[in-house]
């Protein structure tokens, strides 16, 4: 009996840390599964099921060149990742911000009191 995918979007497929290491190979471009195989260090069969997960959700295509498939990055499906992600980015860019002015408010209240170093 098959099993039900359990990944249907590109946020379930990046969760897996192989997925994401795949996904950093093929960032440079075009990579064959016996690049892929060789570059993680792990079985055919283990990057073969990875790769489809990744294809069922858009983020690898794959086209054949003679006997080899090839695989590449569709980063498209990544933007819902990148649009949830950069509204974390502002809040905490302006958290960092505040934290910068209070600690240089510190240097120079410690510097005008004569006791920086």
């Amino acid at each position: 009996m098959a099993r039900a995918a359990t990944t249907t979007d590109a946020f379930n497929a990046v969760a897996e840390p192989r997925r994401r290491q795949i996904l950093d190979l093929l960032v440079a471009g075009e990579r064959s599964v016996t690049d892929l195989v060789e570059a993680l260090g792990v079985v055919q069969p283990l990057v073969s099921k990875h790769l489809r997960v990744l294809r069922e959700v858009g983020l690898v295509e794959v086209r054949e060149e003679g006997r080899q498939r090839l695989y590449r990055l569709n980063g498209e499906p990544l933007k819902p990742i990148h649009d949830w992600v950069r509204q974390y980015e502002r809040t905490w860019s302006s958290r960092f911000d505040a934290l910068d002015d209070v600690l240089e408010e510190l240097k120079q209240e410690e510097e005008d009191n004569g006791t920086g170093h």
